[in-house]
C-alpha cells in the first residue's frame, strides 16, 4: 500500500449521489469501526467517494446491512475507492486475512506484489511477490490472497507466507502476536 492508502472496517451508513463530473460520484457515509492504515493522512473517515457508474470502476456498497474492509486512497482530503481497491464484506475475510491486517500485512510494504496473467511469470527484483490468483480469474477472492501475505525478509528478499505466523525470526520486526 502507499503512503496515501488508507485501509478501514466500516459500517456503511448512507449514500448520495453528488451531482460532480459527467457521471457523478457516489458518497458513502460510514461508521468508521477500525483503521489499519492512513493515520497519518487521515485518522477518522466519514465518507467514502466512489465513481456512481460501476462501468466507471464505482463500487456498489450496501447501506446498514454488512461492515466491509475497504480500502482507498486519499486526494484532496477524501477518500477514494474503485473496483481496482480491494474491498469485501467482513465476514467474508478469512481468518489469515484478518490477521493479516492486525499483524502481518504491515511487513510487507517494501514488497511489491506482480500478478501474473500468464505463465511464464518471474520476479524481476528481490522485493517481488509473484501473484498467481489471477491466472484462475479468482483475482482478490483467489486462494493465494486468502491465506497468504507477501512478507520482506531481513535481507531484503519477499516472499509468500501461508496464514499469519512468521516463518523464522528472520523476518523485519516479526513479534509474535
Amino acid at each position: 500500500f502507499s503512503s496515501l492508502t488508507t485501509v478501514i472496517r466500516a459500517k456503511v451508513v448512507g449514500k448520495k449521489l453528488m451531482k460532480d463530473g459527467p457521471f457523478g460520484t457516489m458518497r458513502y457515509t460510514v461508521k468508521q469501526m477500525k483503521m489499519y492504515r492512513g493515520f497519518q493522512i487521515m485518522p477518522h473517515v466519514q465518507y467514502i467517494y466512489t465513481e456512481a457508474s460501476e462501468s466507471l470502476c464505482g463500487v456498489k456498497l450496501e447501506v446498514n446491512k454488512y461492515q466491509y474492509l475497504i480500502t482507498g486512497r486519499v486526494y484532496e482530503g477524501k477518500v477514494y475507492t474503485g473496483l481496482c481497491n480491494w474491498y469485501e464484506k467482513w465476514d467474508r475475510l478469512t481468518l489469515s486475512q484478518r490477521k493479516g491486517l492486525n499483524h502481518r500485512y504491515h511487513l510487507g510494504c517494501g514488497c511489491k506484489i506482480r500478478p501474473c496473467y500468464y505463465l511464464p511469470c518471474f520476479a524481476t527484483s528481490k522485493n517481488e511477490c509473484i501473484w498467481m490468483d489471477m491466472l484462475s480469474n479468482f483475482g482478490h477472492s483467489g486462494y493465494q490472497a486468502k491465506h497468504y501475505a507477501c512478507i520482506q525478509r531481513a535481507e531484503g528478499y519477499c516472499s509468500w507466507y501461508r496464514g499469519w505466523a512468521p516463518p523464522d525470526k528472520t523476518i523485519i520486526n516479526a513479534t509474535d502476536p
